[in-house]
């Protein structure tokens, strides 16, 4: 691996490290403060990271000045640290395997349909503050 590639690697994992630690920092925060039972804080999560996530790669799109290391520090790095993924299948199976039918089915929908909505609000976001010409 040359130097380059370093640092690149280096900075997902910069990246990934801070969204790990924001992560557990927002999920308590949002979980302390919601009722017990429907994983409120992952849903929130994965919204909140699907809207970044469509800001930083459609304005890297839109040819700002963002630096590969940048777009994998924030993209690659601090997203795939900050949203939970794996998470959210893990919870959506625990609800369906407690019989809680209707909360897995609400769970999976609220954050489909609302983590796509994030993410297009992101990409027209970017569009808007990065658009060229």
């Amino acid at each position: 691996m040359n130097r380059q590639e370093l640092v690149l690697v280096g900075a997902v994992a910069a990246g990934g490290a801070l969204g790990s630690a924001c992560r557990y920092l927002v999920g308590a925060f949002i979980q302390g403060r919601s009722a017990p039972g429907f994983p409120v804080a992952t849903l929130v999560i994965n919204v909140a990271g699907s809207f970044l996530l469509g800001l930083v790669l459609q304005a890297a799109l839109e040819g700002t000045a963002m630096s590969p290391g940048m777009r994998l520090f924030l993209a690659t790095g601090f997203c795939g640290g900050f949203t939970t993924f794996s998470t959210f299948s893990y919870e959506t199976l625990r609800l369906v395997e407690e019989g809680e039918h209707a909360p897995a089915l609400a769970y999976v929908t609220l954050s489909v349909a609302l983590s796509l909505a994030a993410a297009l609000a992101g990409m027209t976001l970017a569009r808007r503050l990065f658009a060229r010409g």
